[in-house]
């Protein structure tokens, strides 16, 4: 197939705010680039953008500039690492306009992207917390969908309840779940195991297992100096936690390459699990 797909889209989402979910974007994008592999990260929290904070950075221009200003994707995406392809494309903060999206503005913004996002290897979409419009579109059109979550019941339930929310609207049935802030891999597996068997007996969904990131004070210092923690820790044990995520996804596109070959990058369509 001569234009066959080779773009794996994954969002990346959660149901409250406050766990981790941006950071967590960012790191495992950067371990996937890492790995060899190029990616585009796509700030897709329209209403309270803050991937450019966690890097230092101050965009001249963002996605406000692409649907309104008529800017190039060219024009706005920023590289995130010198001599490799990883690169943002930053959202705007405090634009009301851009938080619920309707279906015309959606299809704008990714057909003006849709030939920038084919010369990467993964297109991550960082969501926004909640279950807005807006984040229920994005999450229903891409390839997998990674649900961060936590320890804490209202994480629990917050999560359970925009699962449930695209289950029923959207159709998704196919969820992956990172349990982040974990002390232990114990506590990671029986914080799973909560949400997973509340979404078999109520919503006959089985969740997938895709790792934990432990609790580590790394973190917090990384942040602080607006480095990502892997940079700056790379031995650390959410380092290391964030690596076993990132060799599990590219697992996941590489057995998928066929599929992904048949479908555009995003779009309204069935998941890799159907």
């Amino acid at each position: 197939m001569i234009n066959a797909n080779k773009t794996m889209s994954l969002a990346i989402m959660s149901g409250k705010g406050g766990v981790g979910k941006t950071n967590l974007s960012l790191n495992l994008s950067y371990a996937l680039n890492t790995g060899g592999n190029s990616l585009l990260l796509m700030d897709c929290d329209l209403g309270l953008a803050n991937l450019d904070v966690l890097l230092g950075i101050s965009p001249e221009s963002n996605m406000q500039d692409l649907l309104i200003s008529g800017a190039k994707p060219s024009d706005i995406v920023i590289p995130v690492e010198p001599g490799r392809k990883f690169d943002i494309l930053p959202a705007a903060s405090g634009v009301p306009e851009l938080v619920e999206m309707d279906e015309d503005m959606q299809e704008m913004l990714f057909s003006k992207i849709t030939e920038l996002v084919s010369s990467y290897q993964f297109l991550v979409l960082d969501l926004g917390a909640g279950i807005n419009g807006t984040v229920l579109s994005f999450a229903s059109m891409v390839h997998a969908r990674i649900v961060v979550i936590t320890p804490e019941p209202t994480s629990l339930t917050d999560s359970y309840a925009l699962i449930k929310v695209l289950n029923s609207q959207h159709g998704v049935s196919d969820f992956h779940i990172v349990v982040n802030q974990a002390d232990s891999a114990k506590e990671a597996k029986q914080t799973f195991d909560r949400l997973n068997m509340a979404c078999e007996k109520f919503l006959n969904i089985q969740l997938k297992n895709m790792g934990f990131v432990r609790y580590d004070p790394t973190v917090t210092e990384a942040v602080r100096r607006q480095i990502p923690f892997i940079k700056y820790a790379p031995k650390s044990d959410a380092s290391r936690d964030i690596l076993n995520i990132a060799v599990k996804i590219q697992k996941m596109r590489m057995d998928n390459m066929g599929r992904l070959a048949e479908r555009p990058v995003i779009k309204k369509f069935p998941t890799l699990a159907d």
